[in-house]
């Protein structure tokens, strides 16, 4: 039974804010209870009648209740004395400490903000974890905090397998998904799993955050794996306390929808209701582990405290509605159970509310003691690992000979040992060394396995190793980035496949929000070591247009921590992979292996049948440097011209028709990484430059081309005459108008006149 508020609010509550007005509730509450109990049960015993939990049990998930509120109560005080920088609470929901107790620490937990009680009751899973004290170093973005070490306020913890998520609503979803996805996928090619075989993924979310629309992909794409019979082991949790910050969700409609959604086997509990909840989330997550099929857990809570501390309800709220919330406080019947039961005395509840509070403002004060991140090279420490003798080592390493044979067939059908082929072809026998290399790689996206990709680049793959570890996707790029996190998270390496640059920015945030942050915000205790493929930039004929013919490069290269390579021609690919499987395999890091569609299949480069663009496979223990570009025409200073991807072979033509005119000797410098732009080889190559012209195929504004003009002139060359060849800020347009956007030959030979 719930208390009763006053209403409207006495006069003697007059004056307190909503944290004080919950606080003083729980202690009147308990002090004016009138019940009586003639026996106190047993450890083992039900804690009420007819509930699926024992009294030990209630025990322990009262005490994470416990937790949970003063941990929010502190933060509300000690916020306005700048002690604590993080306000938005868990007060309401404190019952998905149920989800906790009956899960393992060893599930994979993607959490919303309001998972306090779940953190409090999973980290009695392992001896000597202490929840009050992490969770108090966190608030206060202490450099001990054992999640983040002080970069953001997360709930985390690596030996509980809680993995520290960002803010983006419901982008978690994908990757909960995926790596419910990957656990059985793992089993299926027997991967070692870092995990127990019959793990399953734990997603919760509000009910605002199920209407997203990166949220409204994970339940298709789940749904979609129930169709074709798939094992998903994924426990989604929405956790339901009727509204949206300030938007309120109509009543009924969680349940409405998803219990009518086939492919999600949908419970309900109480999660305000210890006694009478535990025995439906008890439900679900058996039934979860058992079936491997995705589970949708509906869980009742409530909202109270405001969604963060700048959040003044009774701005737009009535009195009587907050009086109604605050009614229904989970943890008022929780208390009113432990009274009801016999379990404890009033004076037992409010002592261990008081001992709780007390342990929480002590551990607060500690953390505010502890050092804080106070030098950019500690905050930035994590967000971009890089060893580069172990990443050399590995990128060269070719200790499988055998395997090799296995795949190609013969000495003599090795790919070094054929004629020189085009871009294309040469990424193609990358992806097959790279998989006879790493048995635990996987390949995956729209149409790259029986057709091999738009443009055959993954042909034979799925033939050579079989379809779990080649296979087609849904048309859905947020799950294939979403899979793509999922089969990090267990240890494998995924190589999804993005099928044209246009459709990356469909789900851009699943790199920039989530792939590419986890290292960051996990104090590089966890990762994503990913190379994700994408086909891209301009000039290809007959099939353009903007989504085929996308240069926005930007999009990329915005992305703290990320790696691009774009490489021109064959043989730079074959290298470049080795070095980008590498930095995952060693230091954890997400890349993007940019393609240019254009040059797949070119052969000439000056002259029809000339083929000066095909180029000689790279023997398996050749890599290539990151950062590292490719010089035409060293020694060459009359001109200087930088550039990558389709400009490399445009420049190269372009500077014969430059010598000709002008008797200038030119050298053209590929780039060939991107991100990061290598400022110290961009200086150097412009030093002896008498002048210099950047052709950079990307947009006029935030192009590659302002990186490296940036870089001559910050490293004092910024006098030399230079100009800039650059596509224009505009969509593609169809057909031949696309040329009319984007740089061309007679365009860097126009920049050249100019120059002289």
């Amino acid at each position: 039974m719930f208390a009763t508020i006053p209403n409207p609010i006495p006069a003697r509550m007059k004056g307190l804010n909503r944290a004080e007005i919950c606080d003083v509730n729980f202690v009147e509450f308990v002090k004016a209870w009138d019940g009586r109990s003639d026996a106190k049960p047993a450890a083992h015993e039900a804690i009420l009648e007819g509930s699926a939990l024992d009294a030990q049990g209630f025990r322990e998930l009262f005490e994470s209740q416990l937790v949970s509120r003063h941990l929010d109560l502190m933060a509300r005080v000690l916020r306005v004395q700048n002690k604590v920088f993080y306000t938005i609470g868990s007060s309401g929901h404190e019952g998905n400490a149920m989800v906790a107790r009956l899960t393992r620490h060893t599930d994979p937990a993607f959490l919303h903000y309001r998972s306090g009680g779940f953190m409090a009751e999973r980290f009695r899973k392992l001896p000597g974890m202490d929840p009050v004290m992490d969770s108090a170093l966190s608030f206060a973005a202490s450099k001990d905090d054992p999640a983040s070490g002080g970069r953001h306020k997360v709930w985390g913890s690596k030996p509980l397998w809680v993995l520290p998520q960002t803010s983006t609503i419901a982008s978690h979803l994908p990757k909960a998904l995926g790596t419910a996805v990957a656990i059985e996928t793992g089993k299926r090619l027997g991967h070692q799993l870092p995990i127990p075989d019959d793990s399953i993924a734990i997603c919760s979310f509000g009910d605002a955050s199920s209407n997203h629309a990166t949220a409204q992909t994970a339940f298709n794409a789940a749904a979609w794996t129930t169709y074709q019979k798939l094992p998903a082991p994924v426990l989604f949790v929405c956790e339901d306390n009727g509204i949206g910050i300030s938007v309120k969700t109509p009543s009924g409609w969680i349940a409405n929808r998803f219990q009518r959604m086939d492919g999600l086997d949908y419970f309900f509990a109480d999660g305000l209701d210890l006694a009478s909840g535990y025995g439906d989330v008890q439900k679900a997550v058996e039934h979860c582990r058992r079936t491997r099929r995705p589970t949708f857990l509906h869980l009742k809570t409530n909202r109270i405290m405001g969604h963060a501390g700048t959040d003044f309800e009774i701005e737009w709220r009535s009195v009587e509605e907050l009086c109604a919330v605050e009614a229904a406080d989970p943890l008022l019947r929780s208390a009113a159970i432990a009274l009801e039961s016999g379990l404890m005395s009033k004076d037992e509840v409010i002592d261990l509310y008081e001992a709780t509070r007390r342990k929480c403002f002590a551990a607060a004060e500690e953390a505010d003691r502890r050092p804080k991140l106070d030098k950019l090279e500690d905050v930035i420490a994590p967000l971009a690992p890089y060893t580069p003798a172990a990443v050399k080592k590995e990128a060269e390493r070719a200790d499988y000979a055998q395997r090799r044979l296995e795949v190609f067939g013969s000495e003599a059908k090795l790919p070094e040992n054929q004629a020189p082929r085009h871009l294309a072809i040469q990424i193609n026998n990358a992806l097959h060394d790279i998989f006879a290399k790493y048995p635990d790689t996987l390949l995956f996206g729209e149409d790259v396995a029986q057709k091999g990709g738009v443009y055959t680049v993954t042909k034979g793959l799925q033939k050579a190793f079989g379809p779990r570890r080649v296979f087609n996707t849904l048309l859905d790029e947020t799950m294939i980035l979403g899979m793509a996190q999922g089969f990090a998270n267990v240890g494998m390496l995924p190589i999804p496949e993005i099928q044209y640059l246009a459709y990356f920015h469909n789900a851009c945030d699943q790199i920039r929000g989530e792939a590419a942050s986890l290292q960051f915000f996990s104090n590089n205790q966890y990762a994503n070591p990913m190379v994700v493929r994408i086909a891209g930039l301009g000039y290809q004929r007959g099939f353009g247009g903007h989504f085929h013919n996308d240069n926005s490069i930007t999009a990329l290269r915005d992305i703290p921590g990320l790696v691009v390579g774009c490489p021109s021609r064959g043989d730079d690919a074959a290298t470049m992979l080795r070095t980008l499987t590498a930095l995952s395999k060693v230091d954890g890091r997400v890349s993007v292996f940019l393609e240019p569609i254009a040059l797949y299949m070119t052969k000439d480069l000056y002259e029809p049948g000339d083929g000066q663009w095909l180029t000689t496979y790279p023997k398996p223990d050749e890599a290539m440097t990151l950062g590292e570009g490719r010089v035409y025409g060293e020694g060459n200073d009359d001109l200087v011209i930088f550039t990558y991807g389709n400009g490399v072979p445009m420049s190269l033509r372009a500077a014969r028709a430059i010598e000709a005119n002008h008797g200038w000797k030119t050298r053209v410098v590929d780039l060939r990484w991107l991100v990061p732009l290598n400022e110290r080889y961009i200086v150097e190559q412009a030093k002896s430059a008498k002048r210099i012209i950047i052709v950079d195929e990307g947009r006029h504004s935030a192009g590659v081309g302002e990186g490296v003009i940036t870089a001559i002139a910050e490293g004092g060359y910024g006098g030399r005459p230079f100009q800039r060849v650059v596509g224009v800020d505009t969509y593609t347009p169809l057909a031949g108008a696309a040329f009319l956007v984007i740089p061309g030959e007679e365009d860097i030979v126009a920049a050249a006149g100019r120059l002289a």
